[in-house]
């Protein structure tokens, strides 16, 4: 749950690099689904930049990559999408033990480090990558919705990029109330966000859960298709009403690498000049994509 010092401050305003919120930073009654699909350890581990997260091994050794993509319906900052591509990780000096990684959450800081996160809006990369340093950038993208599925499409610049559909679960009796740690690199740090959910969600697992997977040629994904993954996911969620609650407390570190880094990615230079425009480009429109399914 929230820490206590959230409610302290709820209904009260903030004014962040231009953006106005009414506090707590909340979202609410918005669907939203999670796809965990097993890939290769060594393959994942090496994604993640610097020495200082490391990708979360399943019970089975491999790695998890998981897909996470919020139609936000209620926000501060207005409606959005929210796309999230990410390789499940802990924090630490070495990697954590197998099975200890999930009980001990706390204590191996274990959550997921977010590979690309394409969002509908101007103004949500404004903020999320300006104060919470997540890799925001705005592309196109859907979020729908029938009795049998629920599916996202991701394009960029005309090109098809990245597709979930997941067979919808039955009706949504498993109560939710978590947690959950986000790790990026911005500035060459390493940034922690963390993210309250209390909702409903309906969940199948392994061979319950049913769903299929387009990586395209796009560079901002290209390289999954390298990561031996698993077509069979070993989960699937859909939540029809999340609710949710984004700390604004938040941590960084200097990363650290064995050898002095050459190159600077990404810095404030991508978001100082971002206005607070709500307008959405235009949703997806590719149907050729079905040669893309791992």
């Amino acid at each position: 749950m929230p820490p206590k010092r959230i409610k302290r401050y709820a209904g009260k305003y903030a004014l962040v690099d231009g953006i106005p919120y009414q506090m707590p930073v909340n979202a609410k009654k918005s669907p939203a689904l999670m796809v965990g699909f097993s890939c290769d350890w060594e393959k994942a581990n090496a994604l993640l930049p610097g020495d200082e997260v490391h990708a979360l091994k399943l019970p089975n050794g491999r790695a998890a990559l998981l897909i996470t993509v919020i139609n936000y319906l209620d926000t501060s900052i207005g409606k959005y999408i929210e796309y999230s591509i990410a390789i499940g990780c802990t924090h630490g000096a070495k990697p954590a033990p197998k099975i200890l990684n999930a009980m001990m959450m706390k204590t191996y800081g274990t959550g997921q480090y977010i590979l690309d996160l394409p969002v509908s809006s101007e103004v949500s990369v404004k903020g999320g990558k300006g104060i919470w340093g997540m890799p925001k950038h705005k592309a196109n993208l859907d979020f729908k919705v029938s009795e049998e599925q629920v599916s996202s499409q991701y394009e960029k610049d005309g090109q098809f990029v990245f597709r979930i559909e997941m067979d919808r679960p039955s009706s949504p009796s498993f109560s939710l109330k978590i947690g959950t740690t986000n790790y990026c690199r911005f500035r060459n740090m390493l940034m922690a966000s963390y993210i309250y959910f209390n909702t409903k969600a309906g969940v199948n697992f392994f061979g319950k859960a049913k769903a299929n997977l387009y990586i395209g040629d796009h560079p901002n994904v290209s390289f999954l298709r390298e990561i031996d993954i698993n077509p069979d996911p070993f989960f699937t969620m859909y939540m029809p009403e999340a609710n949710g609650v984004l700390d604004d407390h938040f941590e960084c570190w200097f990363m650290t690498y064995d050898q002095p880094p050459s190159q600077m990615p990404e810095g404030l230079e991508s978001v100082v000049d971002l206005g607070l425009s709500e307008d959405w480009l235009a949703p997806p429109s590719i149907t050729d994509y079905h040669q893309y399914k791992i």
